[in-house]
Formats: structure tokens, C-alpha cells, sequence
């Protein structure tokens, strides 16, 4: 679809955008998606572009044309039509299904290099990858087109209004990639829209690059729709990051393979410590508020695991069946044995009020109790009770070390690779847009598909079928109720554990099958 005809701004008005001849007006976030169809059950979720609300922009030629660094690519710009599916598994004679415009630079950019003012804000917590990130933004908009004037805000959201910024340039940034942590700063909550866009409207900035979780790209998508609702020519463009995985529609968050790897570090130690002694039990918390993601893989690439408690699957202590049974069984078979539980899981058999479940931190995040210390305890006073077994256990918390390392040479490449497509894509003049990897391609998604709902770990899908294969761990829930779940409404499971629609959880079932997500 070429933005500079306006043939193609009236298409787009049809499914929800202003006329280019009419003024702003105010609207609630995500309330003009920009849908297009086409033959055999084709659908486009396009992202917005700054023409749908302001006419007649001037364009101009992209300077990657002369490029040195792009003179031996085949194909210099993405054709204007080229889209990525959400879903590559379909049966022969089934739609073509949502589809995600292809990232990547076009042949006409919406700002001169001379024009441009960009803003790096980071949010939230932290994350291997944050600084390769800022680099490469920085690199990307300096090597490929030009732009000189960029400025880092300090401290989160709340850096816009507080006017703390950094002069970015790619000689101050050429060694960050190598640091763990955000040279940025960063910080929870913070998020005045009004404010952060006057900010933005004082100092000139025309490209604000966010980088942050869901709760970030929902503030994001705020400062979107004020800008668009003022009027302005801002790209405001989203860098999704969580070290959970937890984000919908994107293949993985960058810093989770980082995680994936120091995770197995944690898992080692305890295994280790495990086998030197008679009944030695390691137990290791791991991160993962509400998805089991980084517990799930870090156990399957350890191999030393014996059991994984992710917050997706319910389990119980006592009883035939249930965690204590299988402990003492496991230390009878091997002499040893690890534990991986993730933070979110049996928050609800740790809690002991209703206060303690509904406190939240600065973004909004429930406060979750130490299920580590808590499932640690219990399981030193059940077999000090029973006298059964005299065990030896061990506990590792290596949350904040996963957190705070930098990133691997995977991340890095793909942390590369997100932020230059951002680039290309706010220099096309796109805006209110994710950069995210989608069945392998680089794609751009709207806010609203990014912010609607959380992934989580489908426990009836073959990758969790593959985790109990290789700990030989019950599964904590019997086959009547699979079954049960899965008779409620036809399955939406995309492959490997990602779920096509929201999950609704509760205290006593969390995405039990893909029909209850």
C-alpha cells in the first residue's frame, strides 16, 4: 500500500481513519484499528502512518540508495505489499488468515536526516539486550540515514517531563552493548501522557522509540493516540522487551535466550549441590510472574531438572498424586533431585490474605509472595514431620544476576535486527507500530495486538508434553480435566505453546488448554 497515494488514505478510512481533510479529533487508544482485506480469508492488521492524519507530506528519496553498505543487496527496499502471516500452520483449503506488514526500508522516507530529533526512552525492569538496543538505534538512524540529533531520556517516563536527556552519538554509545543494565536508567509507572507529549511537542522531537514491556507499550500507545491527536509528525515507535517472553504475536522477546543461559547456570549449581549429598534436594526461582517461559526452556536445555512448577499448571502438596509423594519417590530412585519454580507459580497456596494478593508495584504488577522461600520451607518441615527421609535442601535465587548480565550473541543479533527495523520503519513514516519477529520475519504490529493480553505457556501443547517427557514429573492435573477443557469450544493453539487468543486465568486454573486461552 503506498502511503503517498491517496487512493490508498481513503482505503484505510473506510476501516476507521480520519479523511486527510479533517481535523484531530480525541480518541480513546486502540479505537481505529486499520484493517485490510483481501481474497481467500486474507487480512492485513496494518499499522497507522503519518498520512492518514496529515495530508499531503512531503517524501524523499531514501539515502540507503546510496548507500555503500546496501550496493551489493539484490532487493534494496521491501515492496510496499509484502506481508508476513501470524499463523504458517493452515490446512489446504483454510483463509490465509491475519497477516502483519514486513519490516524493512521502502523507497521513500517521510524525513530528512537534517529534520530529525529522536528520543530512547527505557521503561520498566530490567533485561539483557537494553543497551544493544540503544546502540544500534542509534548506529541505524546515524550509519544508514544520516540523523545526527539524538537524545536518550533519562529515567523512564517520567525523564520526558523531568527534562533529564543524554546526547546520544555512536561514539558514546559504541561500548554499551557490552554492560549489562540500561545506561538509560529506567523506572516503573511515571506515565502522564499530557505531560510526556508537551515534552515532546517543546523540544521538537518527530521519533520517540519506547522500549519496555506490555505495561510500556500500553503507555506507548497513549502517547500515540495524543499524537495523532494533536496532529503532530511523530513517529512513535514501540521496541517490545521482557525478559518473561510473555508478549502475544512475536516469536520471543529479545534477552530471553540471555536468560535461558544463565538460567541453566543457577539449575547446575543446585544440581551439583544436590548429588554431593545424601537426599539433597536444589530448589531454583526463577523469573516468570505469569508465564512459565524461561522455567519451561531453561529445563529442557539443563536436562538436570526433575521437576518444573510453572504458574500456568496447578499443583498440590500432599495427597496421592501431588508433590511431596513424588519428591520422596524421586530421592528413593536417584538419591537426589532439583527443582525449577517459576515466581508466579502457587502464589495462590502461599498467599495468606486477600491483602497480599491485591498490592501492586509502580506499573501495576500484583506483588507476588516468595513462592522459593515458601515451597522451600514446606518441603524441609514435611519431611522433618514425617521422618521419613533426612534431607539436605538448597536454595538459589539468581533472579536479579539473569536480569543484570548483558546479552549473548543471540540477543545481540536480534536486538540488531529490531532496532534497525524500527528505523526503517519511522523513517517510512509509520508510526504507532511494535518492531517484532513473527514466524522468523521481521514484521510491524499495531499497539493494540501487542497490549491485549499476555502469552503463556499452553500446557496441553506438545512443547509441554515435551518438558514432562524429560523431568518424568506428574502433571498435577488428571485427564478428565483436560478433557473437560478441551470440550468447551474448538482449540485456537498456534505451535509450540503460543496461544492465538487472550488468557483468562484464575486462582484455581491458569490457560489449562488452548480453548481457555
Amino acid at each position: 500500500m503506498d502511503h503517498s497515494n491517496s487512493s490508498s488514505r481513503n482505503h484505510t478510512n473506510c476501516n476507521g481513519f480520519l479523511h486527510p481533510n479533517q481535523p484531530p479529533m480525541a480518541s480513546s487508544p486502540n479505537s481505529h484499528p486499520k484493517v485490510v482485506t483481501g481474497t481467500a480469508g486474507y487480512i492485513l492488521e496494518d499499522v497507522p502512518h503519518l498520512t492518514d492524519y496529515i495530508p499531503n507530506l512531503q517524501t524523499y528519496p531514501n539515502p540507503l540508495q546510496d548507500n555503500p553498505a546496501y550496493s551489493v543487496v539484490k532487493q534494496y527496499f521491501v515492496h510496499v505489499d509484502d506481508t508476513v502471516p501470524q499463523k504458517v500452520v493452515v490446512h489446504k483449503d483454510g483463509a490465509r488468515g491475519v497477516h502483519f506488514r514486513r519490516a524493512g526500508p521502502r523507497q521513500k522516507v517521510y524525513f530528512e536526516a537534517d529534520e530529525v530529533q529522536v528520543a530512547i526512552v527505557t521503561c520498566g525492569g530490567l533485561c539483557p539486550g537494553l543497551n544493544t538496543v540503544i546502540r544500534e538505534l542509534v548506529c541505524g538512524l546515524n550509519h544508514m540515514y544520516g540523523v545526527k540529533k539524538v537524545l536518550g531520556i533519562n529515567g523512564g517516563y517520567r525523564g520526558f517531563y523531568a527534562r533529564n536527556t543524554i546526547n546520544l552519538t555512536p561514539k558514546s554509545v559504541n561500548d554499551i552493548h557490552k554492560r549489562g543494565g540500561t545506561v538509560l536508567g529506567t523506572s516503573r509507572g511515571g506515565h502522564d501522557t499530557k505531560k510526556i507529549v508537551d515534552s515532546i511537542q517543546d523540544r521538537g522531537i518527530n521519533q520517540v522509540y519506547i522500549i519496555g514491556g506490555d505495561g510500556t507499550q500500553k503507555g506507548a500507545s497513549a502517547i500515540f493516540e495524543e499524537v495523532r491527536r494533536r496532529g503532530l509528525k511523530v513517529s512513535v515507535v514501540g521496541i517490545p522487551k521482557t525478559i518473561d517472553n510473555d508478549i502475544p504475536v512475536i516469536d520471543k522477546s529479545f534477552g530471553f535466550d540471555t536468560a535461558v543461559e544463565e538460567a541453566q547456570r543457577a539449575i547446575n549449581a543446585a544440581h551439583v549441590e544436590a548429588e554431593s549429598v545424601e537426599n539433597g534436594i536444589g530448589v531454583v526461582k526463577l523469573m516468570g510472574r505469569n508465564s512459565g517461559f524461561i522455567a519451561m526452556y531453561a529445563t529442557l536445555a539443563s536436562r538436570d531438572v526433575d521437576c518444573c512448577l510453572i504458574p500456568e499448571s496447578p499443583f498440590y502438596l500432599e495427597g496421592p498424586g501431588g508433590l511431596y509423594e513424588y519428591i520422596e519417590r524421586r530421592l528413593k530412585e536417584n538419591g537426589h533431585m532439583v527443582i525449577v519454580i517459576a515466581e508466579g507459580a502457587g502464589q495462590e497456596l502461599v498467599s495468606e490474605s486477600a491483602l497480599s494478593m491485591s498490592q501492586q508495584d509502580a506499573s501495576g504488577n500484583k506483588l507476588l509472595q516468595d513462592v522459593g522461600l515458601w515451597i522451600s520451607q514446606k518441603i524441609r518441615d514435611h519431611f522433618a514431620e514425617q521422618k521419613t527421609l533426612p534431607i539436605t535442601l538448597k536454595y538459589i535465587d539468581p533472579t536479579y544476576m539473569i536480569r543484570a548480565v548483558p546479552s549473548n550473541a543471540s540477543d545481540n543479533v536480534y536486538c540488531t535486527l529490531l532496532a534497525q527495523s524500527a528505523v526503517h520503519g519511522a523513517m517510512a513514516g509509520y508510526t504507532g507500530y511494535t518492531s517484532g519477529l513473527v514466524n522468523g520475519r521481521q514484521t510491524y504490529i499495531p499497539f493494540y495486538r501487542i497490549t491485549e493480553r499476555q502469552n503463556h505457556v499452553v500446557i496441553t501443547d506438545r512443547m509441554w508434553a515435551r518438558l514432562l517427557s524429560s523431568t518424568n514429573q506428574p502433571s498435577f492435573l488428571g485427564a478428565k480435566g483436560v478433557n473437560e477443557e478441551k470440550e468447551e469450544e474448538p482449540s485456537n493453539e498456534l505451535p509450540d505453546g503460543h496461544c492465538s487468543k487472550g488468557t483468562s486465568a484464575s486462582k484455581e486454573l491458569s490457560c489449562i488448554s488452548p480453548a481457555a486461552c
